[in-house]
């Protein structure tokens, strides 16, 4: 997930100078075991401040290091997602403990209806556990899952929420059993073309021990994943009427919305070219495809409108957002005209002039680029429109 930092003053309290102490000297270690160090220290503060609900410290550290350059931001960043994901559990009789970690499964669907979120029966979520211990755990685990389909709205919004949810679904999770999560308390969920909906829990084995099947000797993620999709895919079409699916491999939380977070970019890509030729009846080859950046203080994102062969109205549009470490250096647009191109997608205007963040001030709509490079509307036929989704992703 992109974070955004921009510059600002912030006052420093003693625990935010402490993590930027232990994070500078993590960086600047010159040997696994010194690393092993700091990195005790660094994680015992960070657990710490999550435990105490302090968000301020963190973010005012990261701030600041962000702001400094170097790698004492990705180590603090490390950390702190790992803090709040993972800890170790100790049990009485239990020997060495257990490792317990926050883990999600993506997936990625579109459909020209809403997309479904909310609540997971319970024969549904007894066989996504049948399919997540058969392909993706390794043999000596337990597990606990929430008997809740996430959207993006309704994740963690903050390294003390992921902590939170994580040491809820442990209680759980450690013996074997899932929680039931209060629907009324989650966020409303904003209605896209394309998204991605979440299946979240805790696995938990021996400390030291293998928590996924690629972990195994006789195992690999290039199986596994095939395995879930084809198996576990199946399972989670129940949760998705209606929608096209794609499901990512399941693993640990932040690296799995990450992973989601670039692979729904290419897939809301392909979903809005197979939309468009069922919806107006059109071959790809038939369609423009106009992508140009958007800036606020720096590139937020590139946006692709689409048009009808040499028609300038904008039919449809898709945001395309950078993620943490791109900007307007990287090779994207090529990226992006590569999918469209993989799509049937013939005609490719790529715009190099800078358009302002700007969205509709009636509805909140993107403003999409046209091929005279004018921001607007994405609008369909009129006959199409009352089937939509008001928000196009």
């Amino acid at each position: 997930m992109k974070r955004s930092r921009f510059s600002r003053r912030t006052k420093q309290t003693p625990d935010t100078e402490e993590l930027i102490r232990l994070a500078t000297q993590l960086s600047l270690s010159g040997s696994r075991l010194e690393d092993v160090f700091w990195e005790r220290r660094l994680a015992v503060t960070i657990d710490r401040l999550l435990r105490g609900q302090d968000e301020a410290a963190l973010n005012a550290a990261l701030d600041h290091l962000y702001g400094a350059g170097g790698r004492a931001y990705d180590e603090l960043a490390d950390m702190v997602e790992n803090c709040a994901e993972s800890h170790h559990h100790a049990m009485a009789g239990a020997g060495g403990g257990q490792d317990v970690l926050l883990f999600a499964a993506p997936v990625l669907a579109w459909s020209r209806y809403a997309i479904p979120s909310g609540p997971i029966a319970p024969e549904v979520l007894n066989n996504l556990r049948v399919q997540l211990q058969a392909h993706v755990f390794a043999s000596e685990v337990r597990f606990g899952l929430a008997d809740y389909f996430f959207s993006p709205d309704q994740l963690p919004q903050s390294y003390c929420e992921t902590a939170a949810l994580a040491e809820k679904l442990a209680k759980a999770g450690l013996h074997g059993r899932d929680i039931k999560l209060d629907a009324s308390q989650m966020a409303e969920t904003m209605n896209f073309l394309s998204d991605t909906r979440y299946l979240i829990g805790v696995v938990c084995a021996p400390a030291g021990a293998p928590l996924f099947r690629w972990q195994e000797d006789d195992g690999s993620r290039s199986e596994a994943l095939k395995q879930w999709r084809a198996q576990g895919g199946e399972v989670l079409r129940a949760l998705l009427p209606a929608c096209a699916t794609e499901p990512l491999l399941p693993q640990s939380f932040h690296a799995a919305i990450r992973e989601a977070d670039r692979a729904s970019r290419p897939y809301s890509l392909r979903s809005a070219v197979a939309f468009l030729q069922t919806t107006l009846n059109v071959p790809a080859a038939n369609l423009r495809a106009v992508v140009a950046p958007y800036y606020d203080r720096q590139i937020e994102e590139y946006r692709i409108g689409f048009t009808l062969g040499e028609a300038s109205e904008v039919v449809h549009g898709v945001v395309w957002p950078l993620l943490e470490n791109e900007d307007e250096a990287a090779e994207l647009p090529a990226q992006i005209e590569a999918v469209l191109r993989e799509a049937g997608i013939r005609e490719v205007l790529v715009l190099d002039h800078r358009f302002p963040l700007e969205y509709c001030d009636d509805c909140g709509a993107p403003l999409y680029p046209n091929p005279e490079g004018e921001p607007v509307h994405a609008e369909l036929p009129e006959q199409e429109e009352e089937a939509m989704p008001r928000h196009l992703h």
